[in-house]
């Protein structure tokens, strides 16, 4: 049947550029669309095809591939073949693995659908796919996202949302042209601090996650729309809380004198970091006081501070007041801190 349906096609001479086989049942691919090599768009979409045939590796001149609502199990090795590939939909299948591979030749991919699969996770090779420019991977099953993704350098939208993320990686910074990003309905309890360095970011969508609080700068992003309902914000109710001493460890004293006297510069302390790849591990993981400025190491007091969001900000409903973490070195820094910077509950 699916080859008598490509009749047609066959008649009109190799120079045929597009083949769209939407909803007839089909349940291979036809193996001769082999002799299409100058196809430019593929419509197997709504069928029930469970593999992608050897012969769509002639297919080099393919610049959109619909294969949606079918019963693929893989995004197979023969995609790497299809070079010249820019829209690929794989949308309602019962994708749970990327064969190794199946990247290497999708250099020039624009744009790629995953949505509603049984992925559990992406491979590393997804940053082969340099040309991406928006990625949907919505209802899936993924706990993670490599580090490698974000280094997809023309990314502009990136599509999460209903997937089972615990956290976002800090390499996320890296995706400088990011403009639309949407986590909705996930497990993530913390928006790294790469976050803050999306210039470009203009929607972001979090509802239905268990986020408290964001991270500091997060107001300054330049966002059109920000939707947060559905996550268990801090709320500002202040309570005393009794005053406590400043204990640290001989290792918390150590680190803060090395990162402050690096922070000065001291030549002596520069020079002798350099000889000991182990201290420079640690003392990599320094972070500054809100108030003094000064670094620290592993003991601080986290805060949470309460600004209004942007007015540029199109909003969820009821978000008066955007709770920001702030860290503080020590309880002498949190005496004189602003009013309205508030110490966190550990109750």
């Amino acid at each position: 049947m699916a080859e008598r349906l490509l009749i047609g096609a066959l008649k009109s001479g190799k120079n045929t550029k597009i083949v769209t086989l939407n909803g007839k049942k089909m349940t291979k691919m036809p193996s001769t669309l082999g002799k299409l090599p100058r196809l430019k768009t593929l419509d197997l979409q709504n069928n029930l095809i469970p593999k992608v045939c050897p012969e769509i590796s002639a297919l080099t001149q393919l610049t959109v591939l619909n294969l949606g609502n079918n019963l693929l199990e893989e995004v197979p090795e023969e995609m790497k073949y299809l070079t010249s590939l820019k829209t690929l939909h794989l949308f309602g299948n019962r994708i749970c693995r990327i064969a190794p591979g199946a990247c290497d030749g999708l250099q020039n991919l624009i744009l790629l659908n995953l949505n509603n699969n049984q992925l559990t996770e992406l491979p590393q090779e997804v940053n082969r796919l340099k040309s991406l420019t928006c990625l949907n991977i919505n209802y899936n099953q993924l706990t993670s996202i490599p580090r490698e993704l974000c280094f997809l350098e023309d990314l502009s939208e990136l599509h999460l949302n209903y997937n089972q993320l615990i956290c976002i990686p800090e390499e996320i910074k890296f995706l400088k042209k990011l403009q639309k990003l949407f986590l909705v309905r996930n497990n993530i309890e913390v928006l790294p601090e790469g976050i803050c360095d999306l210039k470009k970011l203009r929607i972001l969508d979090i509802a239905g996650n268990i986020i408290q609080i964001f991270p500091p700068r997060f107001q300054d992003l330049k966002l059109r729309e920000f939707y947060c309902e559905e996550n268990p914000l801090i709320l500002m109710q202040p309570f005393a809380a009794k005053h406590q001493e400043n204990i640290w460890s001989l290792k918390e004293i150590t680190s803060r004198f090395v990162l402050n006297q690096l922070a000065e510069e001291n030549p002596f302390l520069m020079n002798a970091i350099e000889h000991y790849p182990e201290v420079r591990s640690i003392i990599s993981g320094g972070k500054n006081c809100a108030i003094c400025g000064k670094f620290f190491l592993t003991v601080w007091l986290e805060c949470v501070q309460f600004v209004p969001p942007s007015k540029n900000w199109k909003i969820s409903k009821n978000l008066q007041l955007v709770p920001l973490r702030i860290l503080l070195c020590s309880y002498k820094c949190f005496n004189q801190r602003d009013p309205n910077l508030f110490g966190i509950s550990q109750e």
